[in-house]
C-alpha cells in the first residue's frame, strides 16, 4: 500500500501542476476571447471611397504619400467624412477614420427615409435627395451611397449633378443631411404647433 501512495503521490502533484497549466491558459483564451467580442460589438462600420498617390516635388527629389478618404457611420443615424495622409496606405487610413469620427453629424429621418428633399453642395459638386416610398431603397452612386447607406437611410432618391470627385461629393451629402428639419423642429422655429404649421383643421362632430 505504501508504495501505491509514493507512485500515486508525484502523479498527483503532476496533475495538479497540469491542471494550474490548464487554468493559466484557460484565464489567457478568456481574456484573448473578449477582447474579439469587444471588436466584435463594435458599432461603427468604415468604409473606403478613395486612396490616392500624391507626389510632391521638394528639393532633392520627389516625396511619395497617400491619402484615404473615409467615411464612418452606425447605420443608427450618425455619420462622418475623414481624410488621411501618410507616408504607407494603412497609416493614411486610420487617420481617416480618426478624421471622420472627429466630424461626426446626427442625420434626422422619418422611419427609413429623409423629412423633404434637400441639396447639399460643396465645391464644385451638388447633389439632390428626395425622400422615397418604403421598399425602394437607395437609389444613389459612389460616395453618395456608402454615406446614406453609413446613416441608416434606407429609402431616397439622390442624383449628384456637377463635379463627381469622391471627396466633395461626400461632403455635399453630408452638407444635405445636415440642413435636415423635422416637422416639429420647424414648427417650434416658427413658434406655431405642429397642426398650424401642417394646416390640419380640427374635426368637430
Amino acid at each position: 500500500m505504501a508504495k501505491e501512495d509514493r507512485v500515486q503521490g508525484p502523479d498527483e502533484a503532476g496533475g495538479g501542476e497540469g491542471q494550474q497549466r490548464k487554468g493559466r491558459r484557460g484565464s489567457r483564451d478568456n481574456r484573448r476571447g473578449g477582447d474579439d467580442r469587444g471588436r466584435e460589438q463594435s458599432e461603427w462600420e468604415e468604409k473606403i471611397l478613395q486612396v490616392r498617390r500624391v507626389t510632391k516635388v521638394v528639393k532633392g527629389g520627389k516625396k511619395l504619400s497617400f491619402r484615404a478618404v473615409v467615411a464612418v457611420g452606425n447605420k443608427k443615424g450618425q455619420v462622418g467624412v475623414g481624410v488621411g495622409k501618410a507616408a504607407e496606405v494603412i497609416g493614411a487610413i486610420q487617420k481617416g477614420v480618426v478624421d471622420a469620427k472627429k466630424s461626426l453629424i446626427s442625420v434626422r429621418m422619418i422611419g427609413a427615409t429623409i423629412p423633404h428633399p434637400i441639396t447639399g453642395n460643396q465645391g464644385a459638386s451638388r447633389i439632390l435627395m428626395k425622400p422615397a416610398a418604403q421598399g425602394t431603397g437607395i437609389i444613389a452612386g459612389g460616395a453618395a451611397r456608402s454615406i446614406l447607406e453609413l446613416a441608416g437611410v434606407g429609402d431616397v432618391l439622390a442624383k449628384s449633378m456637377g463635379s463627381r470627385a469622391p471627396l466633395n461629393v461626400a461632403r455635399a451629402t453630408i452638407n444635405g443631411l445636415q440642413q435636415m428639419r423635422t416637422f416639429e423642429e420647424v414648427a417650434r422655429l416658427r413658434g406655431i404647433s405642429l397642426r398650424q404649421m401642417l394646416g390640419v383643421k380640427k374635426v368637430t362632430a
